[in-house]
């Protein structure tokens, strides 16, 4: 399907261009052409008026754990070592394939209605979260997360391992391309340095990246120090994970040594200021590491901790809350926050495809409507997105060149079936 956009305002992503009344070509899910088109571009096209719209790349969410939307709202207001081990892990312990499916398709359905085309992602019977992504049309990076605190050696009879490796030969590459797979161990905390030895031999096998939860709160940071004399960062650089390209998540408490370990092997550092804050755990020293050279992704973290997934949400938190807690309003400017959600995420996927709008990369694309009350007057198109956009504003969202919503209406997801899955699930669990 060819498709023109026409008369967009748009924030490119590309050196801050921004284009006003452009034209955009997008043909085999890419973006073909910008600017002026030729009467054999617009032949066959879908036209699509986005007069009073602002264009600009879908949102990628750097961290989450899309299907606990099943435990919205179910832990709340506790510290993360209660919530995790005292709440969420015994439900989980529960969940079965289709409550995987529902919950994902769920959390794909609120993504793509408020502007994220692409997220990273880590859980369990990913078999079925892939299922979802694949049928909804999202791009995702998936990786099955992994926990074992035994001292082995021999961890090939591992389910979780072996999970892992079966799911990376079926999906990675998967969807034209809009599935990659990675290997997940869940955190220090809760994989043994001989297990975590294990997936990393099997990740370099098969040139894997690396997702891991690291440094989110201050028991993990001191308990690690205890018991390794080390911080979690050098831990798992001593270990070698590094040497695999990695998304690390939360990175709260990590040191300016850390940072520098960081930079130095290029590691990709996700930011989840909601989940951090609800949770208590801290804010990342998000300021130190970008001026270090650190690329800073942003993400959501799941729905049990944030409580939705809502990336407008968390880029305005980012461009927010680092001003205040150093009592500097040039930390963080509007545009860095931008970046956290669309070019850096790209990064961290190893994709340079994504995250900008400009000839050649993937049609991942997002209207959004300018025309409301709290939009307006549109002074400055940058801090209007990340001080005065809500997720709601979205109103067409496209990856790889396919619409997915479009004011209101979900393209191919049956709203219907997935409120009766989610029923059916949350009456069974709870």
């Amino acid at each position: 399907m060819k498709y023109v956009f026409k008369n967009a305002m748009i924030l490119t992503m590309n050196n801050g261009d921004i284009l006003k009344s452009c034209d955009v070509f997008v043909e085999n899910g890419v973006i073909s052409a910008l600017g002026s088109l030729n009467t054999e571009q617009l032949q066959g096209a879908k036209i699509i008026d986005a007069s009073g719209k602002l264009m600009m790349p879908g949102l990628i969410n750097g961290h989450c754990h899309v299907p606990m939307t099943l435990l919205r709202n179910y832990a709340d207001d506790m510290n993360l070592q209660t919530w995790l081990f005292d709440h969420i892990f015994p439900v989980e312990e529960r969940l079965q394939g289709e409550d995987i499916y529902y919950g994902s398709l769920l959390g794909i359905m609120e993504m793509i209605a408020s502007g994220t085309t692409c997220f990273i992602d880590m859980y369990d019977h990913m078999n079925e979260l892939a299922q979802a992504v694949e049928e909804s049309g999202i791009r995702a990076q998936l990786s099955r997360g992994m926990i074992n605190t035994g001292d082995g050696p021999d961890f090939s009879a591992d389910a979780r391992l072996n999970e892992t490796i079966d799911f990376y030969k079926r999906w990675n590459g998967a969807a034209n391309g809009r599935i990659t797979g990675a290997f997940a161990p869940h955190a220090i905390y809760t994989c043994s340095p001989a297990y975590i030895n294990a997936i990393l031999e099997e990740a370099q096998k098969y040139g894997a990246p690396i997702h891991v939860h690291l440094d989110e709160t201050l028991v993990e940071h001191e308990d690690c120090l205890k018991k390794y004399g080390k911080t979690p960062t050098e831990h798992l650089y001593d270990l070698g994970v590094f040497g695999q390209k990695t998304v690390a998540a939360h990175c709260v408490w990590i040191t300016e040594e850390d940072i520098k370990i960081l930079a130095d092997n290029k590691v990709t550092m996700t930011h989840n200021p909601s989940s951090n804050l609800k949770l208590a755990s801290g804010i990342a020293p998000i300021p130190n590491a970008l001026k270090m050279g650190v690329n800073v992704a942003l993400g959501t973290d799941g729905a049990s901790s944030n409580n939705n997934l809502n990336m407008f949400e968390e880029i305005n938190l980012a461009a927010l809350i680092h001003k205040g807690v150093n009592q500097d309003p040039l930390l963080i400017n509007a545009m860095e926050a931008l970046k956290m959600a669309t070019v850096n995420g790209a990064t961290a996927l190893g994709m340079d495809n994504l995250g900008v709008i400009k000839v050649g990369a993937k049609a991942d694309i997002i209207l959004i409507d300018m025309d409301k009350p709290h939009l307006m007057p549109v002074h400055n198109v940058v801090s209007a997105l990340a001080y005065s956009v809500q997720g709601s504003d979205v109103c067409l969202t496209m990856v790889d060149g396919e619409i997915l919503y479009d004011n209101g209406e979900f393209k191919t997801i049956d709203r219907e079936k997935v409120s009766f899955g989610i029923k059916k699930c949350y009456e069974r669990l709870f």
